[in-house]
């Protein structure tokens, strides 16, 4: 086992289908990189949560309760995230893209 990651989050919006894709990417991750973790489901429901939580959009991961892909965002609402990825904007990041976030945490 590498280093342990203390808490993965993963905060998601039901009506937002990208952050199953999310998940498992973080799933895989987590094994290939044998980190002793388990991932934290947190499903936003309301406005007042998504405020409560600093919550950008659907998926959102954070480590340690950090976001690891920041934004600047200041108003926080119900609604789908989108990512920059190689391939153009999607509602989630690459498999790649959050391994390598991760990694830089290990």
């Amino acid at each position: 086992m590498k280093t342990k990651l203390f808490n993965i989050e993963l905060m998601y919006f039901g009506d937002c289908p990208s952050w199953k894709e999310t998940h498992q990417y973080l799933v895989e991750i987590i094994a290939e990189e044998e980190i002793g973790t388990a991932i934290e489901l947190r499903k936003i429901e309301t406005n007042s949560d998504a405020t409560k939580y600093q919550f950008p959009g659907s998926p959102t991961i954070k480590v340690n309760g950090i976001d690891i892909f920041p934004t600047n965002q200041t108003d926080y609402a119900l609604g789908c995230r989108v990512y920059k990825t190689p391939e153009g904007l999607k509602g989630s990041p690459t498999r790649e893209m959050i391994a390598e976030r991760i990694r830089s945490l290990i």
